[in-house]
């Protein structure tokens, strides 16, 4: 068992006693579906998302790091969500009412059958994980979060792609009623976004339904998002209602607008620039001057595997 020192614990860590003595019940007699059924209790609906939820249940993931973490109240209010707005600081107001229950999402294309299912059911598959990931945005700024959720490739298991399929592409809400963004021409809506294959089922692609072992707020994706740690903040799609399978390379929604700026593979790479700011350095929301930034966001030694062969300045 892991232990802390006190002062080294985030209050969000401190497990209260109720939740501690019903854990202890789970584990001595209860199944792996029975305790997602409990989590999903725990969190007294979780993917209503009404304020913060504490998760019971989790444990700590294998691609973790020690820095640094950004704060809660940082990370779930500086975000980026153009379906509502272009600022940063207003989402999480214009988001606060957005309906995430029920929430179903087809999965359709290069499958053995296409088919629906809901977040509920994906909580009840999937043992939920704690990663701590850096988070790089391709404006030059970056955080540290700790998402909750579960690898991807594990959800493309159960979708069964042909053996033609090449790319996953990854569809967002698009609801004029609820998102005043999207009433403004800034993308071509609805959103997308789109991984290789090889991509997608890298264990480091996550499907995350919470973050702070709270459930996802809507400003940052609820109720499911992906997260992508060594590309562009913008890759990881927010709040998925549709996964296809192709078998060539489906149109993003920012390569789509501007294909100068906005690569179809998005890698963090300090040698190649946005067209209008330098991605040599980035600015570590919390921290004062900036740092600089590391090839794939300092995961290269798991991902560059991916892409031996290719030049990264002309698949940028």
């Amino acid at each position: 068992m892991l232990t802390q020192r006190a002062p080294d614990l985030r209050r969000s860590e401190i497990t209260p006693k109720k939740l501690y003595i019903n854990r202890r019940k789970f584990i001595t007699g209860s199944t792996a579906l029975a305790g997602m059924a409990f989590l999903n209790k725990g969190l007294g609906g979780p993917m209503r998302h009404q304020g913060r939820s504490q998760f019971s249940i989790r444990k700590r993931g294998e691609y973790t790091i020690a820095d640094k973490l950004t704060s809660y109240e940082e990370a779930t209010s500086y975000t980026n969500y153009y379906e509502f707005t272009t600022g940063k600081r207003s989402v999480r107001v214009l988001s606060k009412d957005l309906r995430t229950s029920p929430w179903p999402i087809a999965i359709e294309g290069e499958v053995e059958a296409p088919f629906k299912l809901d977040v509920e059911e994906i909580l009840a598959r999937f043992p939920l994980e704690e990663r701590i990931y850096r988070w790089r945005c391709v404006e030059a700024w970056s955080m540290v979060i700790p998402w909750i959720g579960f690898p991807l490739k594990d959800l493309i298991a159960i979708c069964r792609p042909a053996s033609k399929a090449k790319f996953v592409e990854f569809t967002t809400l698009y609801d004029p009623d609820q998102m005043p963004g999207v009433k403004k021409k800034v993308l071509p809506w609805p959103y997308r976004e789109a991984l290789r294959l090889d991509e997608a089922r890298h264990p480091l692609t996550l499907v995350a339904v919470g973050m702070y072992d709270e459930a996802l707020p809507n400003q940052n994706g609820a109720p499911l998002r992906l997260v992508v740690p060594w590309k562009y903040g913008f890759k990881s799609a927010k709040s998925i209602v549709r996964i296809r399978f192709t078998e060539k390379r489906p149109k993003t929604a920012w390569n789509t607008a501007k294909s100068q700026e906005y690569g179809f593979y998005a890698n963090v790479n300090p040698k190649v620039d946005h067209p209008r700011w330098s991605q040599a350095r980035e600015r570590r929301i919390g921290e004062e001057g900036r740092r600089p930034t590391l090839m794939f966001n300092g995961y290269e030694d798991q991902v560059a595997g991916l892409y031996t062969g290719m030049d990264l300045k002309k698949n940028y």
